[in-house]
């Protein structure tokens, strides 16, 4: 069933210059979720966008990427992933140029949608080129472990980068900077990177494009929405929409004769818990995050820039800790057990969260490091195994599986950990305080000045709605950790080559 000089050929020079032009973009992409954090008090003051279009400049970037995800990955699976890569550079390259010179907020927002149209194209065409580009288990896992280091970095640099850019340059800046990367993508692109493509992809599902944008695109905004402004019903039917629609989908996928998400992908042994497990890790460490940068900022006074270089710091071990956990892999640990210890070290890092007070800077740094650390253990070795899993030419369509469920994970993790936080906090606040002041944080802080003590009692407030928040999201993960134990026993990862999904196991 498998062809040893399709799954063992080792790469060479070639494969791993071709793999560094590829991580340009998808450090460039992963970069531009957070790219704007420093960038939007000075686009305002030069665009002046309404309260919505402000909203809009800094959101839709990621709605439209979170929604076209599972569209581009099918695509680049019927037209080529190199090809839809090279177009995908093209779009991103431009739209920057348009956004960095745009003179209204209706032009920026427009090009920012662009942008996430090109994202969409880029991350699942990185992820199954790689496949292609490695067969060889072990510089696979090594590849992939590279891939989920440098996504993850790309999104605590952007905040760092526009800060940097702002302080010295024009907000317009912060899109230049993609420029010479897209540019250098094209050059070498055509020239380094081999085609990959479904020889027989069947007829295209055109229904089903709608049909999953209006699954994720509800459930994504009210999913961000709810942690700030509380379980509104109008999020909530917004989710219940997307849900609906979510089966809908899965409907079509299952009933279709060429759907865009084949059922076969998940006949594969591990498939389905590597999509679920990906999305719980996702979910820890973006719910996280919702609560550490504010606590940075706001309970410990740092200024933006302050909170995001020292936000940095975790991101330090984050480049040992794939290579590691592949090494430890590639010696004959079971896999089962590494994901298990990724997410036995980050419900640690959520422990350590839990013990934070209002003057715990190095404790939740180290709480931080600790979790990303565990995050990216599991992420990097559930994506080797879903990728490993998967046949080359689904390649893409499982790429962008793995990635919507990161999307869905993160925006989950902000909403459940968020309203916990949320809940706690109010019920710590005094029934005294002024009704904006025991909603948020923020809301206490700008009436500090005229009611004596509130803004102690509210960063202990909101510091207690982080431990909570904490101690749920270390009982989840801790439960991931049993899950993984049980359902990833004996799992490996598998050489494809058909479209059927028929796979043969290899010992990584």
């Amino acid at each position: 069933m498998t062809n040893p000089t399709s799954t063992t050929a080792r790469a060479g020079r070639r494969e791993w210059t071709a793999f560094g032009v590829l991580m340009l973009p998808l450090l460039l992409v992963s970069m531009d979720v957070s790219v704007l954090y420093f960038a939007i008090p000075a686009i305002s003051a030069d665009l002046e966008p309404s309260g919505t279009q402000q909203l809009w400049i800094f959101d839709i970037y990621a709605f439209v990427l979170a929604g076209l995800l599972m569209t581009m990955g099918s695509l680049g699976d019927r037209i080529g992933h190199r090809r839809l890569l090279l177009i995908g550079a093209a779009a991103f390259g431009t739209a920057s140029m348009v956004a960095a010179y745009a003179n209204s907020a209706e032009t920026l927002i427009a090009a920012r949608a662009v942008l996430g149209i090109g994202g969409a194209t880029l991350m699942p065409s990185t992820m199954a080129l790689l496949r292609t580009m490695f067969t060889d288990p072990g510089q696979r896992a090594k590849a992939i472990g590279m891939w989920s280091g440098v996504m993850t970095a790309g999104i605590a640099l952007g905040s760092v980068m526009s800060g940097v850019l702002v302080e010295y340059f024009w907000w317009g800046s912060v899109f230049l900077v993609n420029l010479p990367a897209m540019a250098l993508l094209l050059v070498l692109g055509r020239a380094l990177l081999p085609e990959s493509k479904n020889p027989a992809p069947g007829p295209f599902d055109w229904p089903s494009i709608p049909l999953s944008m209006a699954a994720v695109l509800p459930v994504v905004y009210g999913l961000k929405e709810i942690p700030s402004e509380g379980w509104n019903v109008r999020y909530v039917v917004s989710v219940t929409v997307g849900l609906l629609f979510a089966a809908l989908f899965v409907h079509r996928q299952r009933t279709t004769a060429s759907p865009m998400i084949s059922p076969a992908l998940f006949r594969g042994r591990g498939f389905a818990p590597a999509v679920a497990l990906n999305l719980v890790s996702a979910f820890g460490i973006m719910g996280s995050a919702y609560f550490t940068t504010q606590y940075l900022q706001s309970v410990l006074d740092k200024s933006a820039l302050e909170a995001a270089l020292w936000a940095l710091l975790p991101s330090v071990p984050i480049g040992a800790a794939a290579p590691a956990a592949t090494a430890l892999v590639q010696k004959g640990v079971d896999r089962a057990h590494v994901v298990t210890a990724g997410f036995a070290i980050a419900a640690g890092g959520f422990a350590l969260l839990s013990l934070a007070g209002t003057d715990s800077m190095w404790l939740v740094l180290v709480a931080c490091a600790v979790l990303a650390v565990g995050g990216v253990i599991v992420m990097s070795q559930i994506m080797d195994l879903a990728m490993g899993t998967a046949p080359v030419e689904r390649a893409g369509t499982a790429s962008s599986l793995m990635e919507t469920g990161t999307e869905f994970g993160g925006a989950l993790g902000m909403a459940v950990l968020g309203s916990i936080g949320t809940a706690v906090y109010r019920h710590e606040m005094p029934a005294s305080a002024p009704a904006e002041a025991r909603e948020t944080l923020g809301g206490a802080l700008a009436l500090a000045d005229e009611v004596p003590g509130l803004a102690t009692v509210a960063r202990e407030a909101f510091t207690s709605g982080m431990n909570g928040a904490a101690i749920a999201g270390a009982v989840l993960l801790a439960g991931a950790a049993v899950l993984a134990a049980v359902t990833l026993r004996g799992v490996r990862a598998a050489h494809c080559k058909t479209p059927d999904g028929q796979c043969s196991p290899s010992g990584v």
